[in-house]
């Protein structure tokens, strides 16, 4: 991978991981490509802070919305809107450049109005064929100076498209749109997104994060969820 895509591509990372419904929350699998496993050393247990646990607790109440509707498959009811917030630390960041790109920035701290459909949803993952085209995403990440002083502000746009037979993904693509950044920032998203959108490099990479959300993360929900009162033993039940 080029060093202008391999830098866009972690660009993508902090986005997508804005976007549950793309995003392989905090924990990559052991099977991950290999364009990703730079992400997966950052991952270990470690303290976080009370920005990132408000962080992760919103990201949690928004992937139990879209859990339940890959559950149920049901297509009536309220679609998803949730705001997403997600830090990168500068060092997981560095480790997921392996070394290949210096990055010149502290830490990254992207956010997004996230905006999906229940109906798309839910045929996604009842239908043979179906195809998900999300509205466009408008996700604003800021990175830190290490030498203090205001962060720099980028701003993209998205608007990811992805394929499902029987429920499972198996195309798809980010779409970029506008983008705005630093004058020394902008060339490198600019060709590099630019090259996504030509050449879908990072299409397979976002095929892999969906399949392992409507998975194994979700089953993760469903395991962390507390029992409905009907599923309570029958002992218990009786002091209802």
């Amino acid at each position: 991978m080029s060093p202008v895509l391999k830098l866009v591509a972690v660009l993508a990372a902090c986005v997508l991981t804005t976007i549950p419904a793309c995003a392989a929350e905090d924990a990559p699998s052991g099977d991950s490509s290999p364009a990703v496993q730079d992400q997966a050393a950052p991952q270990q247990k470690r303290e976080l802070t009370p920005e990132e646990k408000a962080e992760k607790e919103a990201r949690k109440e928004c992937k139990k919305k879209i859990c339940d509707i890959i559950a149920t498959r049901d297509p009536e009811g309220e679609d998803v809107a949730c705001d997403i917030v997600k830090t990168w630390r500068e060092e997981d960041i560095v480790k997921m450049l392996g070394g290949r790109i210096d990055w010149p920035w502290g830490k990254a701290v992207c956010q997004s109005q996230l905006e999906l459909k229940r109906k798309p949803l839910a045929l996604a993952m009842s239908e043979a064929h179906y195809e998900i085209a999300m509205p466009e995403q408008k996700v604003r990440c800021t990175l830190a100076q290490k030498t203090g002083g205001e962060p720099y502000a980028i701003e993209v746009t998205l608007a990811p498209k992805v394929k499902f037979e029987n429920g499972k993904a198996t195309e798809a693509r980010i779409n970029w749109g506008a983008a705005s950044a630093p004058i020394f920032i902008y060339p490198l998203i600019y060709a590099g997104t630019g090259l996504d959108n030509s050449a879908n490099v990072l299409g397979p990479e976002v095929v892999r994060m969906v399949n392992e959300f409507t998975t194994k993360k979700c089953a993760e929900v469903r395991v962390e969820a507390p029992p409905a009162p009907d599923a309570l033993p029958a002992d218990t039940a009786s002091f209802r």
